[in-house]
């Protein structure tokens, strides 16, 4: 019997319990390569075969290069200095290369309407008729709340796309 353990099972018994769990809900663990949609190496192992543990794509399956990638509409926050850009994009890396700034703080998905609200939140920071804001505690706390525990932007966006073009195909 093992110490500690929930049940009163012999070693036996939880090796097959384990073997079933690992059938029916799957073996969290490494992909063997990383995710050929997300990038995700974080998978989990059926008898079947393998899932991305992140976006749910089929492990070994070929994404294919002809499906056009699903729009996903970004809210961006870029700093520079003591300044704060709130736009919105549905190509970050084109768009962002052509704004000068330091820092990508955070991403949150949104269109034109929600780049507004935040626009109206943020409208006593707000640089007269222009994105740009003054940073502030306000805008920081917002920025951490939207990173939740993330500090790479980028990877939040990764997973959405990946969320995203895996829907369109089931």
């Amino acid at each position: 019997m093992a110490d500690a353990a929930p049940l009163a099972l012999c070693e036996l018994h939880y090796a097959v319990a384990g073997d079933w769990n690992a059938r029916s809900s799957g073996l969290v663990d490494a992909l063997p390569a990383p995710c050929r949609l997300c990038g995700s190496s974080l998978g989990v192992r059926f008898p079947s075969g393998w899932l991305c543990a992140e976006c749910e794509w089929r492990h070994g399956d070929i994404v294919d290069a002809e499906l056009a990638p699903p729009r996903l509409d970004i809210v961006y926050y870029l700093r520079y200095a003591d300044r704060v850009k709130i736009g919105t994009t549905a190509n970050p890396r084109q768009r962002l290369a052509a704004i000068m700034h330091e820092e990508v703080l955070a991403f949150e998905r949104g269109d034109r309407m929600l780049e507004r609200r935040r626009h109206a939140q943020f409208a006593l920071e707000r640089y007269e008729r222009t994105e740009w804001f003054r940073l502030s505690d306000r805008i920081l706390e917002h920025v951490d709340a939207l990173r939740g525990g993330t500090a790479d932007p980028w990877a939040a966006l990764a997973r959405w796309r990946s969320r995203a073009a895996a829907a369109t195909l089931t």
